[in-house]
């Protein structure tokens, strides 16, 4: 399977953007999807999860009540809606897959990232 991601750009504070992360290929089944971030300097936090499957999602508490994670299983898509950006939020943004748990070494495929920048 491949992941895309895609939304990423520049804006202020205060604003929104919605990430997408697009998957192709059928030959992995993934349980859980995540997204993630790395900011300059900094090491790689996780922001968001999803089952597949439904039933469980979670935030860090950094975008908890700002971010929403979900999923168009149409159009095996993941979007990561995100309001009220911080300039701490400035970061390259991925998107990963999972077939076991959502816990954070399960996940072994990776997007390319996309990058967020928040002007204060």
């Amino acid at each position: 399977v491949q992941l895309a991601e895609s939304g990423g750009g520049s804006v202020q504070a205060g604003g929104s953007l919605r990430l997408s992360c697009a998957a192709s290929g059928y030959s992995y089944s993934a349980n859980c999807m995540g997204w993630f971030r790395v900011a300059p300097g900094q090491e790689r936090e996780r922001v968001a999860a999803m089952y597949v499957g439904g039933g469980y999602t979670d935030y860090a508490d950094f975008v908890k009540g700002r971010f929403t994670i979900s999923l168009d299983k149409a159009k095996n898509t993941v979007y990561l809606q995100m309001n009220k950006l911080k300039p701490e939020d400035t970061a390259m943004y991925y998107c990963a897959a999972a077939r076991g748990t959502c816990a954070p070494d399960d996940y072994n495929v990776w997007g390319q990232g996309t990058q967020v920048t928040v002007s204060s």
